[in-house]
Order: structure tokens, then C-alpha cells, then sequence
């Protein structure tokens, strides 16, 4: 169930409305069950988006010091509490990929400021690999994200 009370049978039938009026067109060397669930996905991706992104607007109604709306400007020097929160985050990150020679790769190379296809390139690996990758990193990044508000 998808905040508001979204349910499985609203999504399909977005998805449905979404390929039948042309918003997303539909590969002719796509299977239909695994297109409608890529449609699917990126509806519920969007629905949690907007959740995430009222949530954080209501609680910075609550409280002034707390306003942020899209676009503003960050603080141009972060306090030493965040710098060392973002470290730890990282460490926790590159420790989930310690095994993980390709994904280290790839965060190496986001790190870096690469898009995919420079990763790629430089790391002689094909665009199949990386996606597997990238779906393998996605997984055990959701799988572990309780762990991290800790």
C-alpha cells in the first residue's frame, strides 16, 4: 500500500492509462509483463518521492529554523557534525561493498563525477554489467537502510 491508499490495482491501472494515451511508449522488444513492471515501479518510485517531499515540507512549516524548499542554497561550509555523519555514512557504504569489486568500481566512479557510460569505458565494463550491478547495489542499499538512521 502506497501512501494515500494507493493500492497494486490503482498502479496497474495508471500503468495501463500511461502506455494506452502514449506518456510511455512501449518497446515492441519488450515483454508486456516486464515493461508493465518497469511502469509500475517507476509509478510507486514517484508516489514515495512526493510523500518524502510533503513530509519534509510539513515538518518545516512546524518549525522555521527548519524551512528548506527545492532550490534553495545549502550552507557553504558544513559543520564538523555533518561532515563526520556524511564520513560514516560513506564508510558504511563502501563496507556493504567490500566484496563487491564492480559496485566499488561504480561508487569510485560516481564518486568522480562519471556518468555510467565513462564508468564503463574506464573500467572496461559492459553496459549490461553495470546495470546488474547497479540493480545488485540498489537491493542491499534498501535491504540495509534501517541500519543507517542508527
Amino acid at each position: 500500500m502506497l501512501p494515500g491508499g494507493v493500492g497494486w490495482n490503482d498502479i496497474l491501472h495508471e500503468a495501463i492509462a500511461r502506455v494506452l494515451d502514449g506518456s510511455r511508449p512501449w518497446p515492441p522488444d519488450v515483454p508486456i509483463l516486464a515493461f508493465l513492471s518497469g511502469v509500475m515501479r517507476s509509478i510507486c518510485n514517484d508516489h514515495w518521492r512526493r510523500a518524502r517531499l510533503e513530509q519534509r515540507l510539513l515538518v518545516s512549516r512546524d518549525d522555521p529554523d527548519q524551512r528548506s524548499w527545492p532550490g534553495d542554497e545549502a550552507d557553504e561550509e558544513p559543520d564538523p557534525e555533518r561532515i563526520l555523519a556524511a564520513a560514516q555514512k560513506l564508510a558504511n557504504v563502501y563496507r556493504l561493498f567490500e566484496a563487491d569489486p564492480r559496485a566499488l568500481k561504480i561508487i569510485a566512479g560516481m564518486a568522480d563525477g562519471l556518468t555510467a557510460r565513462e564508468i564503463c569505458k574506464v573500467h572496461d565494463m559492459s553496459e549490461l554489467d553495470y546495470d546488474t550491478t547497479r540493480r545488485r547495489m540498489r537491493r542491499t542499499l534498501l535491504r540495509h537502510q534501517q541500519n543507517w538512521s542508527k
